[in-house]
């Protein structure tokens, strides 16, 4: 018996796993035509080929397949031979893949556990000159990429859920009239569950901060927070006071 975890946050469960049939698959799969490379099998992970697709944790069980990444997907086990494996997607298609012992395939699998990040890993900096009541105001702010990893769960061409990793960034806020701090810190993700939900927060990239208007409630700036690969973002309003604090925090509509 193993004790086995998958998901995320998942109660663990003790398990009778198919050892042999983990030893089976072990190796390069392609597609059903022998011309495109599907996965990697090697040990206990599925090894995608595209650079942003997180390895997974995988299991077989009772003629079924089970990859284990943000979510526990079973994927039924219609035939498997030393050299064929079939099975059903989530689309209900059979996926029909065979093994190939051409090692030059190896190398697709270098670029394994790279990431990308919305911006591309570079730090972006923008200055802002605006007057209020006489006054001038110089703001600065600046996108530093991290190694904070942002998971997005997806499905591939074939049907299959795969996880993609891409890194988060932290931005930089500053604000000074004629010399004299107004505002001056590091404005992070988490600030925004005041208005955004955890498991929103969980999926979006902090991407960009930009200055929208002034008035007499302070510096009102648009957060933007997307999903990765999607044409979704949150636009998060961040009031700065004039006294240096932030005033409210409110979702874009």
């Amino acid at each position: 018996m193993v004790c086995i975890g998958c998901g995320n946050g998942q109660r663990q469960k003790t398990e009778q796993e198919d050892l042999t049939a983990k030893k089976g698959l072990q190796g390069v799969w392609l597609d059903g035509d022998g011309e495109d490379v599907f996965f990697r099998i090697k040990g206990d992970s599925v090894y995608f080929p595209d650079s942003t697709s997180m390895p997974m944790r995988f299991i077989v069980r009772n003629d079924t397949f089970y990859l284990c990444g943000a979510n526990r997907i079973a994927y039924p086990i219609s035939k498997r031979t030393p050299h064929l494996f079939v099975f059903t997607n989530q689309n209900g298609e059979q996926i029909r893949l065979v093994k190939s012992d051409d090692k030059s395939y190896l190398h697709i699998f270098d670029r394994q556990n790279t990431t990308l990040s919305i911006n591309q890993n570079r730090i972006v900096k923008r200055d802002t000159i605006v007057s209020f009541n006489d006054k001038r105001y110089h703001c600065y702010v600046q996108v530093n990429p991290t190694t904070y990893k942002v998971i997005k769960a997806s499905y591939n061409d074939n049907g299959v859920e795969v996880d993609n990793v891409y890194y988060d960034n932290i931005l930089h806020l500053s604000i000074f009239q004629e010399g004299n701090k107004v505002f001056s810190r590091n404005v992070l993700k988490r600030e925004f569950s005041k208005v955004l939900s955890n498991e929103i927060l969980s999926q979006t990239v902090f991407s960009d901060l930009s200055l929208n208007k002034i008035d007499k409630a302070g510096f009102h700036y648009i957060a933007t927070l997307a999903i990765p690969d999607t044409m979704t973002s949150y636009l998060v309003e961040m009031v700065v006071s004039f006294n240096g604090k932030v005033s409210k925090y409110a979702i874009m509509k």
